[in-house]
Order: structure tokens, then C-alpha cells, then sequence
């Protein structure tokens, strides 16, 4: 049973998916805590705790917007939604300590295929969650833009 969703959001048209998913989630099991997440990379060239101006605002006005999103035009009632705006070097290992912090029961991960040298990829971040998470990994996957797998 599904109480604590953890969803990463980056600003792109995939928070919308995620967040429909974790709707639908909620929705079956009747309500749960919805943790928004952004995850302002550090570069290894500067203190983790360095000042990012513009990362944090586009991190603060990317979580107002998903959180927005979240509450409006669902019947789901989310028993709570907190936004976490988060530095690190490393956004997957930031999103698994989240979960971790959250007590989640899974992460709603929205991810889009691109093919590099020919591979299929997801990036680091999603191999890093399945593997590292607490909890269930839940992904919604969509095609790039392009259109290509």
C-alpha cells in the first residue's frame, strides 16, 4: 500500500506525467503524503553548499508550478504535499536519500529514452534510483522528441 510518493521534478513537460501517475496511485489507495522534489546539482568545482541564485529560483518557480499542478483538477485528496528543493552533487543519490528521509513507499520517476551511439539510455539517475531505492520505482516513460525510442 502506496502512502509517501516521492516524484523529482525538472521543470519539463514530464512533471505533468509523473504527477498524473502518482495521482492515479493516490487515487487507488485513497489519499497519500506527496513529497515534489528538485534537485539543484552542484558542480565538484564549488562547495556543496555554494550560493546558485539562478538554480534555486528555477528550482523554487519548478516546485510552485508542480505543486499547483498537483492540487488543481484532481478528485485525489492528498492528505499533504511538500516540496523539498534540494542541493547535492549527485540528483539520483539525492532523490534515493529523500526517499529514504520520507519513509516512501515508491518514486514516481518520469523518464524519456535517447539513444546515444546507438544505445538506448535513461541517463544516470534512473539506473542509480532502481537500483539504490528503499522502495518501489515507479517509471512512466515517454518518447523523445523526436519521437524516436
Amino acid at each position: 500500500m502506496y502512502r509517501r510518493i516521492v516524484v523529482p521534478v525538472l521543470g519539463s513537460e514530464q512533471d505533468t506525467r509523473a504527477i498524473d501517475l502518482a495521482v492515479a496511485i493516490a487515487g487507488h489507495y485513497g489519499g497519500c503524503d506527496l513529497t515534489l522534489v528538485y534537485v539543484a546539482e552542484v558542480p565538484q568545482h564549488l562547495p556543496l553548499d555554494a550560493d546558485l541564485p539562478d538554480e534555486v529560483t528555477n528550482g523554487e518557480a519548478v516546485l510552485e508550478r508542480t505543486a499547483e499542478y498537483a492540487q488543481s483538477g484532481t478528485d485525489t485528496r492528498w492528505q499533504r504535499i511538500t516540496t523539498e528543493l534540494l542541493q547535492a552533487r549527485s540528483a539520483s543519490a539525492a532523490i534515493v536519500d529523500e526517499a529514504i528521509e520520507r519513509g516512501a513507499d515508491a518514486v514516481v520517476l518520469a523518464v524519456e529514452n535517447h539513444r546515444e551511439h546507438g544505445v538506448i539510455t535513461q541517463g544516470e539517475t534512473v539506473p542509480y534510483v532502481l537500483k539504490n531505492a528503499p522502495c518501489d520505482v515507479v517509471l512512466v516513460r515517454s518518447l523523445a522528441e523526436d519521437g524516436e525510442i
